[in-house]
């Protein structure tokens, strides 16, 4: 799940005091999901549960330990930082670690946990949701994942320093954290401590992000390789940004007009603004991407030299792929913003439509506002079903105990410290460019929702098709698109296929 461009900025809008509170652990009557009493460490600073289960995946029974705990991260000289709170899953009965691949996984934000992931297509456990992607009814149900990635790699959730459980040490300054550099190098040398403490040094080793964690995810490419030399068999990026050009609505920056064009199309077309002339996706969508790489381009860099009949003309051809009225793209310069689209688009009927998932609609008290008042995709379909998912999942089946609060997605992170990228976007992809060429092997996964308006699907490829990898190196890179949102496997149909497609990539390195 995604938080960084909750303004579509470059800084998001959140700062709060770091919570404070006190850990416990407690040995609860063993759950029928753990076969075995829970193994507990209770040092202070690193407090760990083992617990051991069993899942079917594609008709296998896999038996697995779940480790929940702190791992301590310390400065060089061995004096202590920061407690880092991750979930981690091994198979039994592996005689060789070295030779099972490990996949470290985290979301984004930036001050989000790993939950989403790990709750909602990754881990061996996963929140009930409709087919659809919609909630259930309170109180919401916890099942087997047989669609878990764990048949294919051990996995680690990892939550970066003020989500989830983790915390600066007593004495340490939170904003030590709070910061594109800063949290690279926290992330990475959390993974490089956990691969030395497991042995793990000799696996394939593969990073998973979503959101803000690809942009994590390529930046973490480049410092293990450089600082550590610990090179990548594979990144998997869902839901990814890399470029915040690409999305970033500012004066002077046409570019996101351009390439969220698709998305709300697709948009449009799922909610039934465009008439039958199209009859599905696949005859819409390239289309309206060759006229926004095309005529729109030509025109938004004209600015105010476009003439009159250049103004009608692309305005008619953006309500035909939007839906919006030609009356409404004039008063907009014909360039429109995502939040408004998300309010526009079905004002007539008093409806808003999702950021994170375009096909999720609710209503505001006031149907004259200029954007909506919450997000349906976020508020309404997935925190209170992932809050409630990993809360008890913790307590009752991972026997993991806290008197803090689980930060699922908080603000706590805020400001964000993007010094390194002074007067300028934040663009990762030439990170990950210099990785991919430094480690020829590394290959790339990215996964991409059409009704995702966070990250949009055109803005992605338009990042990769400028990253000028040499020729042999782009069959690195496999693109896989899906008929969801931000979080596309909460629809039961794409969960199955991401599931599908990312067993075969593992299977292909």
């Amino acid at each position: 799940m995604n938080n960084f461009l909750k303004t579509i900025v470059l800084v998001p809008i959140f700062g709060l005091l770091l919570a404070s509170g006190t850990n416990s652990l407690a040995q609860p009557k063993q759950d029928p999901k753990a076969g075995n009493s829970p193994q507990v460490s209770t040092k202070a600073d690193s407090m760990v549960v083992v617990t051991s289960h069993t899942i079917n995946i594609a008709g296998k029974q896999i038996s697995y330990k779940a480790k929940a705990g702190y791992m301590l991260l310390k400065e060089e000289y061995g004096k202590p930082k920061a407690k880092v709170f991750y979930i981690a899953y091994t198979l039994d009965g592996v005689a060789d670690p070295a030779k099972r691949p490990i996949t470290y996984c985290f979301n984004g934000g930036p001050g989000s946990s790993s939950v989403w992931l790990h709750m909602g297509t990754i881990g061996p456990r996963r929140i009930l949701m409709k087919d659809d992607g919609t909630p259930t009814a309170v109180p919401y149900q916890l099942v087997d994942n047989e669609y878990s990635w764990l048949d294919a790699t051990d996995l680690v959730f990892i939550d970066p320093v003020s989500t989830g459980y983790s915390q600066p040490v007593e004495g340490v300054n939170k904003g030590d954290f709070h910061g594109y550099n800063e949290d690279i190098t926290s992330v990475g040398d959390f993974i490089r401590q956990h691969c030395s403490n497991n042995l793990r040094w000799a696996s394939p080793k593969y990073l998973a992000g979503e959101s803000y964690g690809t942009t994590r995810a390529a930046g973490l490419s480049g410092y293990l390789q450089d600082r550590y030399g610990m090179y990548l068999n594979g990144i998997v990026l869902v839901s990814a940004v890399l470029n915040f050009q690409t999305l970033s609505f500012e004066p002077g920056n046409e570019l996101p007009y351009q390439l969220f064009l698709p998305t709300y199309a697709a948009t449009a077309w799922y909610h039934k603004k465009l008439g039958t002339q199209f009859s599905d996706l696949p005859s819409l969508l390239p289309q309206v991407q060759q006229f926004a790489m095309g005529d729109y381009a030509t025109y938004l860099l004209k600015g105010d030299n476009a003439t009159e009949q250049e103004h009608a003309s692309i305005a008619a051809k953006l309500a035909t792929y939007t839906g919006l009225s030609t009356q409404y793209l004039r008063q907009t310069n014909n360039r429109i913003k995502i939040f408004r689209f998300t309010k526009e688009l079905l004002r007539t009927s008093g409806q808003t439509i999702g950021r994170f998932d375009s096909r999720i609609k609710a209503s505001d008290v006031d149907n004259a506002g200029e954007t909506y008042e919450f997000d349906p995709s976020f508020n309404y379909a997935t925190f209170g079903p992932y809050a409630q998912a990993i809360n008890d999942y913790l307590g009752r089946e991972l026997k993991f105990k806290s008197d803090l609060p689980y930060e699922l997605l908080t603000g706590k992170v805020q400001p964000w410290n993007y010094n390194n990228v002074q007067n300028r976007y934040l663009n990762v992809s030439e990170t990950l460019r210099s990785a991919l060429v430094k480690n020829p092997s590394l290959k790339v996964y990215v996964g991409n929702g059409y009704y995702d308006l966070a990250t949009p699907y055109f803005a992605t490829e338009y990042t990769f098709s400028h990253i000028f990898l040499p020729p042999a190196q782009r069959n690195n890179i496999k693109f896989g698109y899906y008929q969801g949102g931000h979080m596309m496997y909460t629809v039961r149909d794409e969960l199955i296929k991401l599931k599908k497609d990312i067993g075969a990539w593992y299977q292909g390195q």
